[in-house]
C-alpha cells in the first residue's frame, strides 16, 4: 500500500480496539477477531492493535504479537493495520520488524516513557524505529507538550516514512503551533484525545481522530467524522454533546477508567468480558449505573 493511500485512511476515523481477555485473565482471541471484524464491516479504514484503549503496557511482549496477529488476520486487507509498537529501542524494532512480516500496513510508535528525554534523543528514538521498517508507514504518538515542531521536522528529514502524527496535548493552540513549526504538509495531523478534543483540532489542521468510543458504537464516530470533514460544525458538536458525558467518564481522575469504561459499555452490549489489568480497575455499581444509563439512553444494549 502507498505512503498516499496509508495517509488518506489515516484523514479518518483512526480506531483503537480493546483487547479482551477471558475468565482466566488471558487474551480471548476469537472475541477480538470478533471485535474487529465488527469495525472493519462497519466501514472503520485503520486498526491499531497494541494501542492505549488496548492496554499495551499491560501486555507481554507475546500477547502483543498475539494481538497484532489476530488483527491482521480479522482485517483480511479491508482496512489499514497501524501496529503500536514501543518501550525500549530494541523491543519496539522488534515488534515492527514483526509486524511488516505479518502484514502490517503501518506502525504507531507509543511516547517514550523514559523519564529522561533529550531533544536529539527524542529524534534518535523514532528515527531507529522507523529506520528498521522502511516500507511501512510510520505514525508518532505524541503525548508530552515539550516535544516541539523543530524536533518533528528534524524527524521528517531523517525519516522519509515517517508520515503522520498523533497529537494527544489537550492544547489545541500548541497544536496549531507544533504542526506549522513542524512543516505543516509534511505530515497527517490525527486528533490523539478522540471525539471531545476532535472538533477544535480539525478546526486547526487535523484532518483524522483516534477512537476508543467507535468499539461501542461505530456509527457516532463515522457521523463525526462526516461532519467535521464536511466543515458543518454545527452537526459536529451535536455528537460532541452526545457523547461528552461517556468521554468524561473516560477521562475522570487523569484517565484512570479510560479503557474501563468501554470495555464495560461493551460487556453491557453482550460483546466481551469488563476485564481489564492493572493499573486500570473495573467499574464501581454507581459508575456502571451511570454508564449503562448513558448507553440506554443511545438506544444501546444487549
Amino acid at each position: 500500500m502507498s505512503f498516499a493511500e496509508q495517509i488518506r485512511r489515516l484523514s479518518g476515523v483512526v480506531a483503537i480496539p480493546v483487547t479482551p481477555f477471558d475468565d482466566q485473565g488471558a487474551v480471548e482471541p476469537e472475541t477480538y477477531a470478533k471485535l474487529v471484524e465488527r469495525l472493519v464491516a462497519a466501514g472503520i479504514e485503520v486498526i491499531t492493535p497494541n494501542g492505549n484503549t488496548g492496554e499495551f503496557y499491560a501486555l507481554d511482549e507475546q500477547e502483543a504479537r498475539n494481538c497484532l496477529e489476530i488483527t491482521v488476520k480479522a482485517v483480511d486487507g479491508r482496512a489499514s493495520v497501524l501496529a503500536g509498537v514501543g518501550h525500549d529501542v530494541t523491543t519496539a524494532v522488534r515488534a515492527a520488524q514483526h509486524a511488516a512480516s505479518r502484514g502490517a500496513d503501518m506502525i504507531m510508535i507509543h511516547q517514550p516513557v523514559h523519564p529522561y528525554v533529550s531533544a536529539d534523543g527524542w529524534v534518535e528514538y523514532h528515527r531507529a524505529i522507523a529506520a528498521a521498517v522502511p516500507d511501512l508507514g510510520v505514525v508518532l504518538y505524541v503525548r508530552n507538550p515539550a516535544t516541539t515542531g523543530t524536533q518533528l521536522a528534524r524527524l521528517g528529514e531523517v525519516a522519509p516514512n515517517v508520515i503522520g502524527v498523533k497529537y494527544a496535548v489537550p492544547d489545541v493552540v500548541r497544536f496549531a503551533s507544533v504542526a506549522r513549526d513542524a512543516g505543516f504538509d509534511r505530515f497527517v495531523w490525527v486528533a490523539g484525545l478522540a471525539e471531545l478534543y476532535a472538533p477544535g483540532y480539525f478546526a486547526a489542521g487535523a484532518t483524522g481522530f483516534t477512537s476508543g468510543l467507535v468499539n461501542v458504537d461505530p456509527e457516532i464516530s463515522l457521523s463525526m467524522l462526516r461532519s467535521l470533514s464536511s466543515g458543518d460544525y454545527p452537526a459536529a458538536m451535536t455528537v460532541w454533546e452526545k457523547i461528552r458525558r461517556f468521554e468524561e467518564m473516560r477521562a475522570a481522575n487523569g484517565n484512570a477508567n479510560n479503557v474501563s469504561v468501554v470495555k464495560d459499555a461493551l460487556a453491557h452490549l453482550g460483546l466481551c468480558r469488563p476485564d481489564v489489568r492493572p493499573p486500570s480497575r473495573l467499574l464501581t455499581g454507581d459508575e456502571r449505573e451511570q454508564l449503562f444509563g448513558l448507553l440506554n439512553s443511545w438506544g444501546l444494549s444487549a
